[in-house]
């Protein structure tokens, strides 16, 4: 689960056209390059972006696997850097090793909070948190319900959406965090430790989470928490720095990350075999777990309900204020980032013609 100012190339009128034939000429599946640290600068002194993402199912692989920010900006180096949760990509952009990166909803609450927040900002929504994130149990444990995970173990990354989704879940049931024996584990070490049967029940996310879901029975979904009135997302956020130093590049990749968001919905099997190639299964496993996801179209993302425009920020700020103010009454933070804290970190300039 930030945002972008209006240059030459956001407003000429023959930009869609431009990113939809490059869209359609990358056929091939293709990996994007593997990331390192490092300034502003590549070698030889071309401009550098260094983009975190995730192994999920998103627009985001979409893009890497095309190649599409490559031949949007010919004259960058592009380095893609894989993470495995939203922790790890707040330390990337505490290290200044980040330019761009994707950050579900809850650790960019996080990211806001104390006396030093981060210094990023959400520019993009990747997606709405669906069915591709669930709370499994195993089966024949005698859980059927999250209730009754009351003195049992339960793995999810801390720090992340499925961490946080976990937290309200508990909550709606009349569990506290206390009740249950929490473990802080990344989604490869639970797939480990359900085989071992070391967990009696993990919070996670695709495609760890349908590995689980072969041998256990899924208690509740992100989807069902977020009808509840907690949803999650996964971002895509922005350096300060980028921001000052480069916005036109920040211009140009919201415009092919909205161009992937099209293509998920036009070309829904294109789009399967991209992530397959990315994730390493089949394109039938793909398209199934892309049909899990939640996936805007890019007007919906500047709409009202979610990102917002230019000067007025949408419904997804007063999300991010509740999910910081959740995670304080849990006490996992200090203390929740203000309500101007929160609209003061989108960056909405160019919305909503930048994405048209």
């Amino acid at each position: 689960m930030t945002r972008v100012p209006t240059g030459p190339v956001a407003r000429r009128p023959t930009r869609r056209a431009v990113l939809a034939a490059v869209l359609a000429a990358a056929s091939a599946a293709v990996t994007g390059c593997s990331g390192g640290d490092g300034g502003s600068a590549g070698a030889g002194g071309a401009k550098r972006l260094r983009i975190g993402y995730f192994a999920f199912p998103s627009g985001d692989l979409l893009v890497k696997n095309q190649k599409l920010l490559e031949k949007a900006l010919p004259e960058y180096e592009i380095s893609w850097i894989k993470f495995d949760s939203g922790a790890s990509v707040n330390q990337a952009f505490i290290g200044k090793s980040l330019d761009i990166g994707a950050l579900g909803s809850s650790p960019f609450a996080r990211g806001l909070s104390g006396s030093s927040p981060i210094p990023y900002k959400v520019a993009f929504v990747l997606d709405v948190a669906g069915e591709n994130e669930a709370l499994v149990a195993h089966k024949g444990s005698g859980i059927s319900d999250v209730a009754s995970l009351k003195g049992r173990t339960v793995a999810t990354p801390f720090a992340s959406t499925s961490h946080y989704s976990l937290l309200a879940a508990l909550e709606q049931a009349g569990v506290t965090a206390s009740d249950v024996k929490l473990v802080d584990l990344q989604p490869q070490a639970i797939l480990a430790a359900w085989q071992r049967k070391d967990i009696d029940a993990a919070y996670v996310w695709l495609p760890t989470l349908d590995e689980l879901r072969t041998s256990g029975t899924q208690l509740i979904s992100s989807k069902e928490i977020g009808r509840s009135g907690r949803p999650t997302l996964d971002l895509a956020v922005v350096s300060d720095d980028l921001i000052s130093r480069d916005p036109r590049a920040i211009d140009v990749w919201r415009e092919v990350e909205a161009e992937a968001l099209r293509r998920i919905r036009s070309d829904p099997d294109g789009s399967a075999e991209a992530i397959a190639a990315e994730l390493g299964i089949s394109v039938e496993d793909a398209r199934t777990q892309l049909s899990q996801g939640v996936f805007l179209i890019p007007e919906e993302v500047a709409s009202a309900e979610w990102l917002g425009t230019e000067g007025a920020p949408g419904e997804l700020a007063a999300y991010v204020t509740d999910t910081g103010r959740f995670l304080a009454d849990q006490k996992q933070i200090d203390a929740a980032p203000s309500q101007q804290a929160v609209r003061d970190a989108f960056y909405l300039k160019g919305l909503p013609d930048g994405i048209k």
